[in-house]
């Protein structure tokens, strides 16, 4: 290769150009730099043994111990055990919940005063699926570790305080696409979407078993192909006028 980059024994300017770039002084990270890789090094650990072994699983030194580092410098980032979780939870929450509202907004200015109910759940639901489909493993931890903790009392605190305004801009757009029908049942609708899609994102792989393989809980494409199609004729039916509701 030496003798390919030369020409009558001299350096062509690539070689020249390489040769000056490996010579240049790496630059040195600054202080403010290695406590943000730092920091995204805990909340990947942190994040992944939550999803495994939920809130009350996992210490503080299970975490340092998987980064590799000592106990007291998580003490140092994270008084508690519960302030690390929020700040887990919190760190993709924003992402997902921004994606989400964007592809809600851009529908609902698409469709006008005629949005349909699968239109705005696939808003909504792929958006989702997507970014944990194809985010990385990170993300299909934190998807896991955000089907745990919604079925749970503080963790379902959690999800008002990061996730209430974009499931409430949903629901608008489903009032629009379901004119007359009882806000309740629009309200139950949503109940049903979220539990499909938290155990999806749990990828217990009980449907690979049930299924004898037909069907794998990694799929995000085969769910996306079906949730939204199937959640919108649920909606459809127990909004339809005249709907029978069993007597209490």
């Amino acid at each position: 290769m030496a003798a390919a980059e030369k020409t009558s024994g001299r350096e062509t300017p690539k070689a020249r150009s390489e040769a000056a770039e490996a010579a240049r002084p790496r630059r040195r990270r600054t202080k403010v730099e290695q406590r943000a890789d730092k920091m995204e090094q805990i909340l990947d650990a942190a994040e992944y043994l939550f999803s495994v072994h939920g809130l009350y699983g996992v210490t503080l030194k299970d975490v340092a111990q998987r980064v590799g580092v000592h106990h007291t410098l998580l003490n140092y980032y994270f008084t508690d055990k519960k302030k690390l979780f929020d700040a887990v939870i919190a760190r993709r929450a924003e992402v997902t919940s921004g994606l989400r509202m964007k592809a809600l907004d851009e529908y609902e200015a698409a469709s006008g005063d005629t949005p349909t109910v699968e239109g705005a759940l696939r808003a909504f639901l792929d958006t989702d699926l997507d970014l944990y489909s194809q985010g990385g493993e990170n993300w299909k931890n934190y998807g896991a570790l955000g089907a745990q903790v919604s079925n749970t009392t503080y963790g379902a605190e959690l999800m008002d305080l990061h996730f209430d305004p974009v499931v409430l801009r949903l629901i608008d757009i489903l009032k629009k696409a379901l004119p007359g029908c009882a806000e309740a049942d629009i309200f139950w609708g949503y109940h049903f979407v979220t539990g499909g899609l938290m155990l999806t994102l749990a990828r217990t792989g009980r449907i690979n078993r049930l299924s004898g393989g037909l069907c794998d809980s990694d799929d995000f494409e085969a769910v996306k192909d079906r949730m939204a199609t199937f959640m919108a004729a649920g909606f459809l039916s127990i909004c339809k006028p005249g709907a029978a509701r069993p007597a209490l």
